[in-house]
């Protein structure tokens, strides 16, 4: 390739083949450094330090800048706050590289420029034949199969250049890697070469001759293989300089073919390159059969022909923009944080800098933008743009002869052309990696406008793991089962394409097998990339199962995530036979009763944490059917704690159950209590305020029926007395319920004389219930216990201006003031905001049927831990509502507590990179009732105190009790 264009500054990042290419000789400039010299002020007492400077009344009065007047009106329109502008700011400073560190890399470069051109030639050898390689070195390329034809022998390179985005000033730390693309000779390569894989074989010959020579250069402290962005077809060469410098930067080694030596015409997506007499040993049809076409593998050999293009396009649109570079930066560590620039098939920083090119072209961006609004404007594009369906391109010629965008989404699941118009950047993205981008493009698009204080902190500073941002997580396990499921699926063209990678030939297929069959299941499917792996130069490549596990998240959806059926189409339709086919022995027909005969699918679960864990089925199901992947190899994260909330009796259910039963056995207490006759006055509400009602208790009560055999009886005090000789009778807790009464003149002023008609009330309470409904009661003074379908209720009779009177003093001069007493405090906790916080939390359970599941995995935890004393159940039930109100940047759990430990206290907003981020203490949580929960009840109980506003300050002291850990601690089991 040529030299670099004019103005191409020496930045980058090795993750980007961002091509720019000017030669490595003179990158550092020459010259003297300039220090700017602190003067002190004439006749300072004290040499050395710095004083005041007197400004005269011009210069201190004098009118802003129009610099400063522009910027201060950008801070106003682009950024939300300035504090946003700042943050971005210095976090632009820590990503970039010193001048110091460049200046030590551009000479590490010009070293290894030296040892490279003096590695000796060899003579011209087969390919088969290897035996000059030196025994200490390996080719880095599976050889499958090994026989093929062709020259090789080792020259120097006709050019060594430096690419990727150290040029463009757009690589981020802390990985600094550095791409050399090293032009081979003309002479090596012959005219067939992009058939049957001749060009990859030589490219791997020729990093191996390098790697011997270099490996025992002292310049190099370590000299070791990896894959191009997880393509196993082409591998590279890292070189780390010795001693201090070691993770100063990684070197990566790209041998390429000279410039227009293959012809593009034979790398379009509908040819085919690799013969399939020759890579599975068969000979051709005699039916005349076309080869099928090698999309991929051309796409290979076409990225490595392509950068002089690449070069020229990032250098005229980001060579002097440096709010373009400053987005591209941005985009990177948003990229990074949701690990989706790793791996083969991941959205690299080289995809961005190429989709901000594109919007350039297409005027959506400018080049005076700022990079915040860059990346606004990115992130807007891409939560509004599908590119699996509608493809962009950067090639605005209209050459007939160029492939149109159709013809590309026919090979390639999503679709973004080069300037050539025959380069898909993103042929090794699929379509669930895309939709992946897309989905955080537009959490993070309303985390932007809604303008949050943090939302900084969110959006690029917390990161995002696959284990944290989805309900249920599955692993597949050994990879080397996949290779079945190529043959069950008959993905031969698609091995052939990929090399024989059975991993990225059946990821695509795989992917859309389990999205057909979940269905209204699933909001989100994503998958694990393979990993970008290092071996030695003395080692093989590692094998495709050795990347350890294919790991798929699934985001799902709450409302169809607990239907137990899958109902198909009728019996009649030519539709059926599809449908028996997909879901195989699944699949029955039945009648329902509208009297259609459909076919339909039933799973079999009983209670609601079987229902969750449907998707569990349908994946082991479809796998097991047409991929033939056993239920032994599918790992299955989703429930995996729901035994830690199940009672002694139950196998099965969660509780949920026993949560609604008494739920309604509450509401049908209210109805009764709303409908009784003979009270002075009317009920004018009643009011739950037990975790029970806001479905939040660990273990719910069950019905408990007394066993008379058991008791003594005493009908003259309707009471039953225990046998001593007979089992302790089961412990029933009692479910508060409060009932406010009707205002009204007749009530006293007095507190001692309201206490006692509130008694007289309730003992009229619990004689009209047992007269009207045959209720057993129990009253007292202050409450009364009823009986009722096996649960005891404990209804307390409230008074709305009791606690009002409470709080009045009276002074010695007869004048009356209101303060806050602990009578007054406890009794408005009481009557007011522990009912109004459980209404509250029964709604947002009624939104969200995964809060109770967590809500009471949380509570589980913190016993576990012997927190208990510290924290009051209100405190953690609003520790676990701020997860579904402020879940930025996650969404609320949808999957149940098992497959959501984003509420364990190390996700506080003082450690956002380990885990979920918590609203600060000016931030309320908002509730759909329209009403905001304030401050600790137990602390901020004055007026216009309704509950809880900030979950680190709920619980009698701060969040410094909590044991900050990322994962669910192994005590969690013991307890």
């Amino acid at each position: 390739m040529g030299p670099a264009p004019a103005g191409a500054q020496p930045r980058g990042d090795a993750g980007d083949p961002e091509m720019m290419e000017p030669p490595l000789e003179g990158t550092v400039k020459k010259g003297k450094k300039e220090f700017s010299k602190k003067h002190t002020v004439a006749g300072s007492p004290v040499e050395g330090l710095l004083q005041p400077v007197k400004l005269s009344r011009a210069e201190l009065y004098k009118e802003p800048t129009s610099e400063e007047l522009n910027r201060l009106r950008e801070t106003e329109s682009l950024f939300h706050s300035s504090l946003l502008r700042l943050q971005v700011e210095e976090l632009l400073k820590e990503v970039r590289l010193s001048e110091k560190k460049k200046e030590r890399i551009d000479a590490f470069l010009r070293d290894v420029n030296q040892r490279i051109m003096r590695v000796p030639s060899t003579p011209e050898t087969e390919l088969t034949d290897q035996a000059w390689l030196p025994a200490g070195v390996r080719v880095p390329l599976h050889q499958v199969p090994y026989t093929v034809k062709g020259c090789f022998r080792f020259l120097p390179p006709a050019q060594v250049t430096v690419v990727g985005s150290y040029l463009l000033g757009t690589c981020i730390r802390p990985d600094i890697n550095v791409d050399v693309a090293l032009t081979m000779p003309r002479e090596i390569l012959q005219d067939k070469d992009g058939l049957n894989q001749r060009y990859f074989r030589k490219r791997a010959l020729y990093l191996a001759h390098l790697a011997h020579h270099l490996a025992q250069d002292p310049l190099f402290g370590s000299v070791r293989f990896s894959y191009t962005n997880g393509c196993h077809l082409k591998p590279l060469l890292l070189l780390r300089p010795h001693g201090k410098d070691e993770h100063l930067v990684t070197v990566r080694l790209h041998p390429c073919p000279p410039p227009d030596f293959f012809r593009p015409c034979r790398l379009l997506p509908s040819k085919n390159n690799v013969r399939s007499a020759w890579y599975r040993g068969q000979s051709p049809p005699g039916d005349g059969s076309p080869e099928p076409p090698t999309p991929h593998y051309n796409t290979w050999v076409l990225q490595d022909t392509a950068l002089q293009s690449h070069v020229q396009l990032l250098s005229t649109v980001l060579g002097s923009a440096l709010g373009l570079k400053d987005g591209v930066a941005l985009l990177k560590v948003w990229l990074r944080q949701r690990d989706l620039d790793k791996g083969l098939g991941g959205f690299s920083g080289f995809l961005v800098s190429m989709l901000v090119a594109f919007l350039v072209s297409i005027r959506k961006i400018h080049t005076t933008m700022s990079g915040y609004q860059v990346l606004r404007s990115v992130l807007q594009f891409l939560a509004t743009t599908d590119l699996t369906v509608n493809g962009i391109s950067l090639c605005f010629s209209s050459d007939s002869s160029l492939p149109a965008l159709a013809d590309f989404h026919q090979s390639f699941p999503v679709v973004f052309l080069d300037s050539s118009g025959r380069l898909n950047l993103c042929a090794d993205v699929t379509a669930s990696t895309y939709h992946q981008v897309q989905h955080e493009a537009r959490l993070s698009m309303v985390l932007l406008d809604s303008k949050a204080d943090d939302g900084f902190q969110l959006l690029l500073m917390t990161p995002k793991p696959m284990i944290r941002a989805f309900d249920h997580i599955l692993h597949l396990c050994p990879l080397s089962r996949l290779q079945a499921a190529c043959h069950r699926l008959k993905l031969w063209p698609e091995l052939q394409d990929h090399g024989g990678d059975y991993v990225s030939a059946v990821l695509g297929p795989l992917t859309t097998l389990l999205e057909q069959g979940l269905g209204a299941r699933l909001h989100l499917l994503a998958h694990s990339r393979p990993p970008g792996s290092e071996w030695d130069i003395s080692q093989d490549p590692p094998k495709h199962r050795d990347s350890g596990a294919l790991t798929l998240g699934l985001l799902l959806r709450p409302e169809g995530l607990t239907s137990v059926l899958e109902l198909g189409p009728e019996a009649d339709q030519p539709e059926a036979a599809d449908f028996r086919q997909f879901w195989g022995s699944r699949s029955e027909l039945r009648r329902f009763q509208d009297g259609a005969i459909r076919e339909a699918v039933v799973w079999e679960a009983g209670s609601m944490s079987q229902k969750r864990l449907i998707p569990h089925q349908v994946v082991t199901h479809l796998l097991a059917l047409h991929a033939d992947i056993p239920e032994t190899c599918v790992h299955y994260m989703g429930g995996l704690l729901d035994a830690l909330i199940q009672g002694l009796k139950e196998t099965s259910s969660t509780g949920e159950e026993a949560l609604a039963a008494a739920v309604r056995c509450y509401d049908e207490l209210s109805r009764l209590l709303w409908g009784l006759d003979g009270l002075p006055l009317t009920v004018s509400a009643v009011q739950g305020a037990h975790p029970v009602l806001r479905y939040t208790e660990v273990f719910p009560p069950t019905p408990v029926w007394p066993a008379y055999s058991f008791h003594k009886h005493f009908p003259e005090r309707a009471s039953l007395l225990p046998r001593p000789d007979k089992p302790c009778p089961a412990y029933v807790e009692p479910m508060t319920v409060v009932c406010h009464l009707e205002g009204s003149g007749q009530w006293p002023q007095d507190a001692e004389a309201i206490r006692r008609v509130r008694a007289a009330f309730q003992l009229r309470l619990a004689e009209l219930l047992t007269q009207q409904h045959g209720l057993q009661c129990r009253a007292t003074a202050t409450h009364t216990d009823v009986l009722k379908d096996g649960f005891v209720f404990r209804i307390r009779v409230a008074y709305q201006r009791e606690p009002q009177i409470l709080k009045e003093m009276r002074s010695p001069e007869g004048m009356i003031s209101l303060r806050d007493t602990p009578a007054s405090l406890r009794l408005e906790k009481d009557t007011k905001q522990l009912p109004l916080l459980t209404s509250a939390l029964h709604g947002l359970q009624q939104q969200h049927p995964a809060f109770s599941g967590v809500a009471r995995l949380a509570k589980r935890w913190v016993r576990a831990q012997l927190l208990g004393e510290g924290f009051t159940d209100e405190s953690l039930d609003l520790v676990a509502a701020a997860l579904f109100l402020h879940p930025e940047p996650f969404t609320p759990p949808s999957g149940g507590a098992g497959g959501d430990p984003q509420w364990l206290p190390g996700n506080s907003e003082t450690t956002p990179r380990h885990g979920h981020h918590y609203p600060s203490g000016s931030q309320k949580l908002h509730m759909d009732t329209g009403w905001a929960l304030a401050p600790d009840p137990a602390a901020a109980c004055g007026p216009g105190s309704r509950g809880l506003t900030d979950p680190r300050e709920a619980a009698n002291g701060s969040l410094g009790a909590w044991r900050y850990q990322d994962s669910v601690p192994a005590a969690l089991g013991h307890v």
